[in-house]
C-alpha cells in the first residue's frame, strides 16, 4: 500500500479470492491495524480495511473508532456495529437516566452519563490522548465511580439493616473468661484488652456485631477471638469458626480443644472431607446443642449444616472469603429468629483506604501491640548462586536443635506443578543434607497426610519442612526459627510478611532467607528491600498498596471480595475519599438516588444487600 508519506506492505494470513479481486492494484483503501517491522520493512499484520469508491472523498469520520476485545465467533466489525446500533438508539430516545444528582455531577467534576458513555467508545478527534486508555478515560472514570458509589451505599444499606435485625445479647462469661485467663501461661497485652472490650460492648448488645479484627502477625487475634467465643458459650449460644484452610482449621481445633475442653467445652470438626457417619454425628450433635463450638472450613458455610442456636461466627482469614459467602450464615441463628453476631479476622492487615472499601460494612479492631518477648525475624536477602552457603546454615541451624522451612515459589497457578516444584527440591535437599530428616507439604497431598507430617514437625521428628505457600496462613511451630523462600520476587509483600511469620514464634533469635534469582526488576527489589528493613505488618501493607497497587493487594480473584462491572479498587482507589463524600452527601439529601443506583450496578445481587 503506497501513499505521500511512503510504503507499509500488508500481510494476509487468509487471504481469499473475494480480497483478491477487492483488492486489485489501483484501489483507494482506508486501512487500520498493528505497524510491525518486518522483512521488508513497515508491515501491517491482517489489517482491517475499506474499500472507498473511485472519484469519491470520504471524509473522515469525527470520532476514533474503537478497537473492541473479541472472541471465537464475535468479530471486531459484528462487535463495532452492535454497540453503534445501541449508541443510535440511545440518540433516538433521548439518552439513559442519570441517577446521580446535578450537584453531585458539579462537585465531583463528573460527565453526564450518556455523555461518558460516548466518550468511552467514540472519543472525538481533539480528545486528548490519554482519553483513549481506559484507565484515563472520563467517561470510564464517571461509571467506575458511579459503580463505587452504589457498592458503598449496599454495604451500608446492609449495615443498616443488620441494625434493625435482632441478635441475642450476650451479657454472661465474666466469671468463665476470668477462669480460663487464670489458665493461661501469659498476661494479655494492652490493644488485647482494649479490642476485647470493644467487641464485649458490641457482644451485650441485640444488634448483630458486624466488626473487623485488625492485627500484625502473631499479635495474639486467635485468643481475642476466644474470649469472645468464651462469653456467647456461658450465654447459651453456639460459636461457628471458619478457616479458608484445613491445615489451619485443624490447628484452631487442637488449640480451641487444649483451651476450652478442660472447662467441659464441647468442639466438633467438620470439613469437606469429614466422612460421612462423622459428619452425620456432628451435625446431630449441633442441632441438638451438644456441639457447643464448631471449627471447620467453607464446609459450614453449606445449607444442610444447622445449629440449635448459633450466636457467634468467628472468621479467620476474611479476604479468601467472599461477602456474599459471609451473608448466607446470616439465617442460620436457628433460635427466636435471632441473628448470629461476626467477628471478621485478617491475618495481615489492610491498608486504611482498601478497608474503607471493601469493609464498608464492618466495624474496625486492630491489635496494635505484639506480645512482650517476641523478637523481630531479622531477614537477609541473598541470590540463588549462594544456595550452597545457605543450606549449610540450615545444617548448622539444625544441628543446634532448631527446625527449619524451605518454601518453593511456583508463577504456575497449578496445584501440580507447584507439588512437583516441592518435591525435587526435598529430593534435593535430601541428597544434600543426608543427616536431618526432610519432610514434605503440598496442596495435593491428603490431609491425613499434611496432619501427619504437621504433627511430625511439632514434635521435633521432621528438622526442614519443604512447603509450598500452603504454610502461609497460621501454622505454629515455636521450635522454628529459620525460614527459607525461594524465589521471593513472585509473591507480593502481604504473602511474603505472612509466611515470614511462621518463624520467630519462640524465644530463639529466628532468621528469614530471602532466596531471590537473578536479575531482579527495580519493582522486585524494592519490594524485597521492604521485607529486609520493615517487620511492621501495617506498614508493610501500606508499601505493598504503594508498589503493586490495591488491585493486587486485593486482587478479587483471590479475595471474592467483590467483583465489579467497570472499576476497578486498584485502579480507581484515589476516588474512594470522594465515593465517601458522595455516598454521605447522597444519603442525606437524595435518598430518592439510592435504590435506582444500586438497581443498576448490583442488579441480582440486590438481596444479598437487603439481608
Amino acid at each position: 500500500m503506497v501513499d505521500s508519506t511512503g510504503v507499509i506492505h500488508l500481510r494476509f494470513f487468509h487471504f481469499s479470492a473475494a480480497q483478491r479481486n477487492a483488492l486489485s492494484e489501483g484501489v483507494r483503501i482506508r486501512c487500520y491495524g498493528e505497524v510491525r517491522r518486518g522483512r521488508l520493512g513497515l508491515e501491517i499484520y491482517h489489517p482491517e480495511y475499506r474499500v472507498l469508491k473511485a472519484g469519491r472523498e470520504e471524509p473522515v469520520p469525527e470520532t476514533y473508532t474503537a478497537v473492541y476485545p473479541t472472541t471465537e465467533g464475535l468479530q471486531q466489525g459484528r462487535m463495532r456495529g452492535l454497540i453503534n446500533q445501541a449508541l443510535r438508539l440511545l440518540d433516538q430516545t433521548g439518552g439513559l437516566k442519570d441517577c446521580l444528582p446535578a450537584e453531585i455531577i458539579r462537585k465531583f467534576q463528573l460527565f453526564g452519563l450518556t455523555e461518558s458513555i460516548k466518550l468511552i467508545h467514540c472519543p472525538p478527534l481533539d480528545a486528548p490522548l490519554e482519553w483513549m486508555n481506559a484507565d484515563t478515560n472520563p467517561g470510564a472514570k464517571r461509571l467506575a465511580f458511579e459503580e463505587l458509589l452504589a457498592h458503598r451505599l449496599s454495604m451500608r444499606r446492609f449495615k443498616t439493616l443488620c441494625a434493625h435485625r435482632r441478635a441475642p445479647a450476650l451479657t454472661e462469661g465474666a466469671e468463665l473468661i476470668k477462669r480460663f485467663e487464670e489458665t493461661l501461661p501469659f498476661e494479655l497485652t494492652a490493644s488485647q484488652r482494649e479490642v476485647s472490650a470493644e467487641i464485649e460492648a458490641d457482644l451485650i448488645a441485640s444488634t448483630p456485631m458486624l466488626r473487623l479484627l485488625q492485627g500484625d502477625v502473631g499479635s495474639g487475634k486467635t485468643l481475642v477471638a476466644a474470649l469472645s467465643a468464651l462469653r456467647c458459650l456461658a450465654s447459651g449460644f453456639q460459636v461457628a469458626l471458619i478457616a479458608p484452610t484445613e491445615i489451619l482449621a485443624e490447628q484452631h481445633c487442637t488449640s480451641f480443644r487444649a483451651w476450652f475442653e478442660p472447662f467441659g467445652i464441647r468442639v466438633g470438626w467438620l470439613s469437606g472431607k469429614t466422612r460421612a457417619a462423622e459428619r452425620k454425628q456432628v451435625l446431630q450433635d449441633l442441632m441438638s446443642g451438644k456441639c457447643q463450638l464448631l471449627i471447620g472450613t467453607h464446609a459450614l458455610f453449606q445449607d444442610q449444616v444447622n445449629y440449635k442456636s448459633l450466636g457467634l461466627i468467628i472468621i479467620d482469614e476474611q479476604h479468601r472469603f467472599g461477602v456474599h459467602q459471609r451473608l448466607s450464615l446470616r439465617d442460620k441463628g436457628g433460635k427466636d429468629e435471632l441473628s448470629p453476631h461476626q467477628l471478621v479476622m485478617t491475618a495481615t492487615p489492610i491498608p486504611r483506604t482498601l478497608a474503607m472499601s471493601a469493609y464498608a460494612d464492618l466495624e474496625c479492631s486492630v491489635i496494635s501491640e505484639l506480645p512482650p518477648g517476641r523478637t523481630p525475624v531479622n531477614t537477609a536477602l541473598i541470590s540463588n548462586s549462594r544456595r550452597a552457603q545457605v543450606t549449610d546454615r540450615i545444617l548448622q541451624a539444625c544441628n543446634s536443635g532448631q527446625q527449619a522451612y524451605w518454601v518453593c515459589t511456583l508463577i504456575e497457578e497449578s496445584e501440580q506443578l507447584q507439588a512437583q516444584a516441592a518435591e525435587a527440591t526435598a529430593e534435593s535437599l535430601r541428597g544434600k543434607l543426608q543427616t536431618l530428616k526432610v519432610g514434605l507439604i503440598h496442596g495435593r497431598m491428603k490431609a491425613s497426610e499434611k496432619q501427619e507430617i504437621m504433627v511430625g514437625f511439632k514434635q521435633g521428628d521432621i528438622h526442614l519442612l519443604v512447603a509450598t505457600t500452603v504454610i502461609e496462613v497460621g501454622v505454629d511451630v515455636p521450635n522454628a526459627s529459620l525460614m527459607v523462600i525461594e524465589n521471593p520476587e513472585r509473591l507480593g509483600l502481604a504473602q511474603l510478611h505472612q509466611l515470614r511469620g511462621r518463624v520467630g514464634r519462640g524465644s530463639t533469635q529466628s532468621h528469614c532467607i530471602m532466596l531471590y534469582q537473578n536479575p531482579l526488576s527495580e519493582n522486585s527489589r524494592k519490594r524485597l528491600t521492604v521485607m529486609r528493613e520493615s517487620t511492621d505488618g501495617f506498614f508493610i501493607a501500606e508499601r505493598d498498596l504503594e508498589l503493586r497497587g490495591p488491585g493486587q493487594v486485593l486482587g478479587t480473584q483471590q479475595t471474592g471480595i467483590m467483583t465489579f462491572r467497570i472499576a476497578d479498587i486498584g485502579r480507581d482507589s484515589s476516588m474512594l475519599d470522594d465515593v465517601r463524600l458522595a455516598s454521605e452527601g447522597l444519603s442525606a439529601r437524595y435518598p430518592e438516588s439510592v435504590d435506582p443506583l444500586i438497581r443498576r450496578w448490583i442488579g441480582d445481587r440486590l438481596e444479598l444487600v437487603n439481608v
